[in-house]
């Protein structure tokens, strides 16, 4: 750990100017308490960095939180071992199977509400009343988008750990639902700052004395279940697609579900503060987290060391190393095969800005994160699927 100021403690030793200095100006809003811990895997976000845990007094910053909302993880550890699905051959049937009971890619939804997804979309219609908001708003038909997966770094895969046991591991968040509601409350949180002197305009802030400020609690609130309910449903269907592939019933003998942007309450250096994790999870001691790599390298199953100086906290991935530009223009579609070597996957140069060297190396992020984590488990890709 390095102490940049007293504002500012940072566990990223690949670490950027461009990322340091955004990091700085986020630390210095006067509401931050005790200090913003930069995490092993931090980039340039909009506004506030991502992999960063950003603790305020009486105020919140939605640029702080991220326009994905509850984007996480989610895990499923089976029973099943490596040479069973070698016994089957070939992978493209898993993996063509999943992409057909999942819709994949920007604005895609079910074309109606799947049978299995009813009783989770009456969940949220009640938490939506409860929170005194019409989800329609912001996105008409969010309820076909639960159990989709999205685009960008999103992905459903099969791995296996150091022991050839088979893991089902996946990566989504709020949707468009979630994304229209950050950015509609950003917008809110500009006006309410309009007469402030900001570093920067995404560093806006909503304080508790405002009824904006709680307005935005409860629909953060809603989103972020929505995140987790929509990596629910999309586990519950790939593991019915690996069930129906294997002939045999998935039981599982562990579910993880953690989310990695999304705001908290919880009590660090003696006071209650909004703890903001974009791009972070959470390390409590004893917790269960899940942070992947690339869609060509390691992911991990960790338990949290409950680090205070990190604020319980610890790295949600390895962290771009470039841009989505930067990626198309300095590496090929060879390159991206070869990266994939072995591992059954669509391949097409749509995802030449996920390929595994546009992110930070993955094995640097953990050793960064050693104070912060335990890994329980070593994962590595057999099946990758992706949206466009």
């Amino acid at each position: 750990m390095e102490k940049i100021n007293d504002r500012l403690l940072n566990w990223a030793s690949i670490l950027d100017d461009g990322t340091l200095a955004q990091a700085e100006r986020t630390a210095a809003m006067p509401f931050i308490h005790p200090h913003v811990a930069l995490m092993p895997d931090a980039h340039l976000g909009r506004g506030a960095t991502v992999g960063s845990v950003i603790p305020t007094l009486r105020a919140i910053m939605p640029a702080a939180v991220g326009v994905d909302i509850g984007c996480g993880m989610a895990a499923v550890r089976t029973q099943f071992h490596l040479d069973e699905l070698r016994e089957k051959g070939s992978l493209a049937p898993l993996r063509e199977a999943i992409e057909r009971a999942i819709p994949l890619g920007a604005g895609h939804h079910n074309r109606k509400v799947a049978a299995t997804s009813v009783p989770r979309v009456e969940e949220l219609t009640t938490l939506a009343e409860e929170a005194g908001f019409d989800p329609s708003r912001d996105k008409k038909g969010w309820e076909a988008q639960l159990g989709t997966l999205g685009s960008g770094n999103h992905f459903i895969e099969v791995t296996v750990d150091e022991t050839d046991r088979v893991w089902l591991f996946l990566h989504s968040g709020s949707r468009g639902v979630g994304n229209r509601i950050a950015q509609r409350h950003t917008a809110v949180a500009r006006e309410a700052c309009a007469r402030v002197d900001l570093p920067d305009q995404d560093l806006a802030y909503l304080t508790e004395d405002t009824d904006e400020f709680w307005t935005y609690i409860r629909e953060l609130r809603w989103a972020q279940h929505y995140a987790l309910l929509n990596r629910e449903e999309m586990m519950d269907r790939v593991v019915r697609q690996t069930a129906e592939f294997l002939g045999a019933e998935v039981l599982e003998q562990e579910r993880v579900n953690c989310h990695h942007n999304y705001t908290t309450q919880e009590t660090h250096a003696g006071e209650e503060v909004w703890v903001s994790r974009k791009g972070a999870i959470d390390a409590t001691e004893g917790r269960a987290g899940l942070i992947p790599g690339s869609m060509g390298t390691a992911s991990y199953v960790v338990t949290g060391k409950g680090e205070p100086q990190s604020l319980r906290s610890s790295p949600h991935g390895a962290g771009r190393a470039y841009s989505r530009t930067a990626a198309r223009r300095t590496f090929t579609h060879e390159q991206l095969r070869e990266a994939m070597a072995g591992i059954e996957f669509r391949d097409t140069d749509a995802f030449l800005d996920e390929i595994p060297a546009a992110y930070k190396d993955v094995d640097v992020v953990m050793a960064d994160a050693a104070d912060l984590v335990e890994v329980r488990h070593t994962l590595r890709q057999i099946v990758n699927v992706k949206g466009t």
